[in-house]
């Protein structure tokens, strides 16, 4: 009776969980263009990103909207990036480079790039992305800035993986599909906690005024998810789904790789909010212990004796399970990371490996990380 009541409550607790998550599911999309176009300054902190700039740059120079500048802020490169930023200077009337030669002692390289970067901003309105991205179309700016009115001074975007055939991609995309599920449905239901620094706009009064990323220089991780975490609130942050708003990035390739950016993103949260920690903190859990309670019953069950409550146990799972199932197939799609359904429940049981590994992590941080 005991396990089975333990079972029932991290169950009901998921099934909460995917209340929330149940907006991003079946959100509409709107379609409407921007009533106004004031200047934007699209920003990229690039270190060492050659190739990526070349691809880059083009695609921004080539956005349908009218008034908009690209900051490429070089932080100490030696791979040439300097070079073909002052011959790119004389082809692309847009572009604007910020040259980074000494980071001070003791402070994020990131998080200095990026306050160079929008400091010298022209505009007040600042979209943010990176090196290995792509714009998903020539109206990625135009469909950000669409969701700005006079109250809205934050918009968070989605920025999936390109897919490639490996293991550790497929991982990947649903690992990034789970992280926008919950940054994009917490703002949604008005509690917005993150955004991704590859697909993220916001005013620059609004950075001004709160000191920009003063507070967390001393941190390596978080130029993105710290600062939203700080300022964001349900008055003044909107949520862009738009498809020509997607900003597509490239995966890293190698486990070793994954691993040690989830590691840096993972140290951050610390620096949440508290409410915020307890609620992903909470979801985390009851996903783990759901799963770790329906194997101990069933354990109990086939090395000791039958227990009563087995049946019951296994049919309150199954609505979790298959709940959870229906809504991130959904959801997926409208995020656009259209995971095979077959997967979902691969990655269900994958997700409670993943997140004991992220706990250990968290409470063993490493020392020798770096943003590079």
């Amino acid at each position: 009776m005991t396990e089975f009541l333990l079972l029932s409550i991290v169950c009901g607790i998921q099934l909460l969980y995917l209340l929330v998550f149940v907006r991003t599911a079946f959100v509409s999309v709107p379609s409407s263009t921007p009533q106004l176009l004031p200047g934007v300054s699209v920003i990229v902190c690039a270190w060492n990103e050659l190739q990526n700039l070349r691809e880059l740059i083009p695609l921004l120079e080539k956005q349908e909207y009218e008034t908009f500048e690209i900051i490429i802020v070089n932080d100490k490169s030696t791979d040439g990036s300097s070079t073909f930023l002052q011959e790119a200077l004389q082809h692309y009337s847009r572009l604007k480079v910020i040259p980074i030669l000494e980071t001070p002692l003791g402070v994020s390289s990131k998080k200095f790039a990026l306050t160079q970067g929008i400091d010298a901003a022209q505009y007040e309105v600042i979209l943010l992305t990176d090196a290995d991205c792509r714009p998903h179309s020539s109206r990625w700016i135009q469909r950000m800035v669409a969701q700005l009115s006079p109250t809205k001074d934050i918009v968070l975007g989605v920025s999936p993986y390109f897919r490639k055939d490996s293991s550790v991609n497929a991982f990947i995309q649903f690992e990034t599909f789970y992280t926008a599920l919950q940054y994009i449905s917490f703002a949604l239901v008005g509690n917005p906690y993150m955004g991704v620094g590859r697909n993220l706009l916001y005013r620059k009064s609004l950075f001004l005024h709160q000191n920009g990323l003063q507070e967390f220089m001393h941190i390596l991780g978080g130029d993105d998810d710290l600062f939203i975490n700080k300022v964001a609130n349900a008055a003044n942050t909107a949520v862009c789904l738009h498809p020509e708003s997607l900003m597509y990035s490239v995966p890293k390739v190698t486990w070793a790789e994954w691993w040690h950016q989830k590691r840096r993103h993972v140290s951050v949260g610390s620096y949440y909010r508290k409410k915020d920690q307890f609620l992903l903190g909470l979801l985390a859990a009851s996903h783990v212990t759901s799963w770790l309670f329906l194997w101990g019953i069933l354990w109990y069950s086939v090395t000791t004796n039958p227990y009563e409550w087995m049946g019951w146990s296994i049919g309150i799972f199954l609505v979790r399970f298959f709940m959870t199932w229906i809504i991130w197939y959904k959801a997926s799609r409208k995020l656009a990371h259209p995971i095979p359904g077959y997967q979902f429940p691969i990655f269900d049981l994958t997700l409670t490996l993943y997140l004991l590994s992220m706990a250990v992590v968290s409470a063993f941080p490493s020392k020798k990380m770096s943003w590079r």
